[in-house]
């Protein structure tokens, strides 16, 4: 495990940030500060180790040097795959195995993105798939979040009822809302390509929830 990066801290309400599926440098990084962002959502592989193009140490501390606060999502599956629990647990083990092997501190949310699912997979199937993700995870002392996308499969009574994890990123698609509780983060996904500084993003704002819950990141 390397040596942890950062502090884990919750999240400003009201924050502004980004996604992108491209390494940062800390020049990058701070031109995206001085552009008026908060934060950055960056990319862990499935499986371990680490992939190249992915969350790695050094982007990690480049990302804080340049004044970023950093959250971490897992890359999703092709398009119309197959969840399960089996690679719930799969996919859990390398999420969390990659995170400690980068240096992330246990604390941090890491977030689980659900869409893409093929049709007529059954909700039970993605449930176990959730569920067995979390448990990996929060196995290694982290903590859980889901972003719910497009052909996520389930219901919004399904994903708060159902789901053990209570952190929820709405996507830019359309989605179910979380009945009692809400969302803690929320995606704005452009119409046209959003690039800031020749890079390609998709824009997010914090929130707290129904509950006074809210995201966390490393400072």
């Amino acid at each position: 495990m390397a040596t942890s990066i950062g502090s884990v801290t919750d999240a400003t309400p009201g924050a502004h940030g980004f996604d992108c599926n491209v390494p940062l440098t800390a020049a990058t990084a701070k031109a995206m500060r001085q552009k008026g962002f908060d934060f950055c959502v960056r990319y862990l592989s499935r499986l371990a180790p680490e992939g190249g193009g992915d969350l790695s140490s050094a982007e990690s501390k480049a990302i804080l040097s340049g004044g970023l606060g950093l959250m971490a999502v897992q890359h999703v599956s092709r398009p119309h795959w197959v969840p399960n629990a089996t690679l719930g647990e799969q996919f859990g083990a390398g999420a969390a195995a990659n995170a400690q092997a980068i240096g992330l501190p246990q604390g941090l949310i890491l977030w689980l993105d659900l869409e893409g699912i093929k049709d007529g997979v059954a909700a039970g199937d993605v449930i176990a798939y959730c569920n067995a993700w979390f448990e990996k995870v929060e196995g290694a002392h982290y903590k859980t979040g889901v972003y719910v996308g497009a052909n996520c499969i389930l219901s919004g009574e399904e994903l708060f009822f159902r789901l053990t994890t209570q952190h929820y990123w709405r996507s830019g698609s359309h989605v179910p809302d979380i009945p009692q509780r809400g969302y803690q983060m929320v995606q704005f996904i452009s119409p046209t390509p959003d690039v800031v500084n020749g890079i390609a993003i998709d824009r997010n704002v914090t929130m707290t929830d129904s509950f006074g819950g809210m995201v966390n990141w490393i400072k």
